[in-house]
């Protein structure tokens, strides 16, 4: 077992993955269809205004997963520095949403689909976040419960 410096207090962790939604670009986002078949794949994301803004093609399996329940995991970092964020998914297409979303997405990524329907946008509302660095920090992991922060 490896020398551990002590767990991060849970407001530290909270802060930690604020800081980290609003730097990273990239996550891990994991659906699965009616049947259970289990999908994974990596897209750039945004933090947008307590939600996390994702894009990708309207017949990917990732956008035909999210309906009609629209429930979803997202990971962020590697296996010793862990973000797991549980949500609900919503589709928005370009069209309706806000121009200041539309436009942070596309001044972050040089990008900007809001005008391709082949595309559609994925608006995540977190409803578990849990946050830890390796076995020692598994206490204390669940941030947010039921959309609500715990600290």
């Amino acid at each position: 077992m490896t020398d551990h410096e002590p767990p991060r207090p849970r407001a530290q962790r909270k802060q930690d993955v604020l800081d980290r939604l609003a730097q990273e670009e990239d996550a891990w986002v994991a659906t699965a269809s009616a049947d259970g078949e289990p999908s994974l794949v990596p897209l750039w994301f945004l933090w947008d205004d307590g939600t996390v803004l994702l894009c990708t093609k309207r017949n990917n399996p990732t956008a035909l997963n999210l309906t009609p329940k629209g429930e979803v995991r997202l990971s962020l970092g590697h296996t010793r520095d862990v973000v797991l964020i549980d949500g609900t998914a919503e589709k928005v297409e370009g069209a309706d949403l806000p121009t200041s979303s539309a436009d942070a997405f596309a001044a972050t990524f040089s990008w900007d689909p809001r005008d391709r329907p082949v595309w559609v946008y994925l608006r995540i509302t977190p409803r578990t976040v849990r946050a830890w660095h390796e076995q020692h920090e598994l206490a204390g992991r669940v941030l947010m419960r039921d959309g609500e922060w715990l600290v």
